[in-house]
């Protein structure tokens, strides 16, 4: 092998930019052996393919160029173990975020997903599977009649304190059929679909209809999906979850949000009872 080599030829060996080389020969971090003083050439020795090994392998763990120039001429395996345990802690935080960011996109896909496939003209028994969620706290203290923001603006408030991630799609939840036919645009809780969370929405049989409309606007829908349980024969026996499948992330115009709202139900006594002699 040559005993210098030119800056193109150090690159082509080491993989590493002519541009990248350049500019770390101008900060200081990392130069070559030497430069003719006729043409100011770089030139590198071989063994130096070796030497920078210390930048590239800190540089590819994420470490700044700054702090690797700091410690450039001072490493030692005590200062090297500091600062490769700094960088450990900041991976592990963005690490962290990454998954939850993720979670985030996985969840809002599942619902936009499903609000493509859905029919705001039917309404339907459904159903549906169990659903993660964190709950927020009661809304009464902060609920104004008619009004769907001052409770969720106490909610968003709360976020932090209960590890809420707003990033995640909102959804309200009434106690009951009644209290949602009564009140549609006053939820008793709000509620998160953050995919880790304790509480749940049980699996089971749902009254399920869709709506489109700003958040607490349903039109004659509540209307209609009484009507139709009494129509069919549903005993509304749990509580009413509203999810929003299109918000303000994927839709400019608030009139085109999408809500999709399900109520627990059962069928009366004697339809169970001829089911279950067929």
């Amino acid at each position: 092998m040559k005993d210098a080599l030119s800056i193109k030829e150090f690159s082509k060996l080491s993989g590493i930019e002519v541009t990248t080389l350049r500019y770390w020969d101008d900060i200081g971090l990392f130069s070559p052996e030497r430069r003719d003083p006729n043409n100011d050439y770089r030139y590198y020795s071989p063994w130096q393919i070796i030497a920078v090994n210390f930048v590239t392998v800190l540089r590819n763990l994420g470490i700044p160029l700054k702090m690797i120039r700091e410690i450039e001429k001072t490493r030692s395996p005590e200062n090297i173990m500091d600062l490769i345990e700094h960088q450990e802690h900041l991976l592990d935080k963005e690490i962290r975020r990454l998954l939850e960011a993720h979670s985030v996109i996985r969840t809002r896909r599942e619902l936009i997903r499903l609000g493509q496939g859905a029919d705001a003209t039917q309404i339907t028994v459904v159903k549906q599977p169990e659903r993660a969620i964190i709950l927020g706290p009661p809304n009464e203290e902060h609920r104004e009649p008619g009004s769907f923001f001052a409770s969720f603006i106490h909610f968003c408030n709360c976020a932090d304190e209960l590890h809420i991630n707003l990033d995640y799609p909102i959804g309200g939840r009434h106690e009951s059929a009644e209290r949602f036919f009564a009140c549609p645009s006053e939820p008793d809780y709000f509620f998160s679909l953050d995919p880790h969370g304790t509480a749940v929405r049980a699996a089971g049989l749902y009254l399920t209809a869709y709506a489109y409309g700003h958040y607490g606007v349903f039109n004659d829908l509540p209307e209609r999906m009484a009507a139709y349980s009494d129509e069919n024969d549903l005993v509304c026996e749990g509580p009413v979850y509203v999810t929003y499948l299109y918000d303000e992330v994927s839709m400019k115009d608030p009139a085109q949000y999408l809500s999709q709202i399900c109520i627990a139900v059962s069928r009366k006594a004697e339809d169970q009872a001829t089911t279950a002699k067929k």
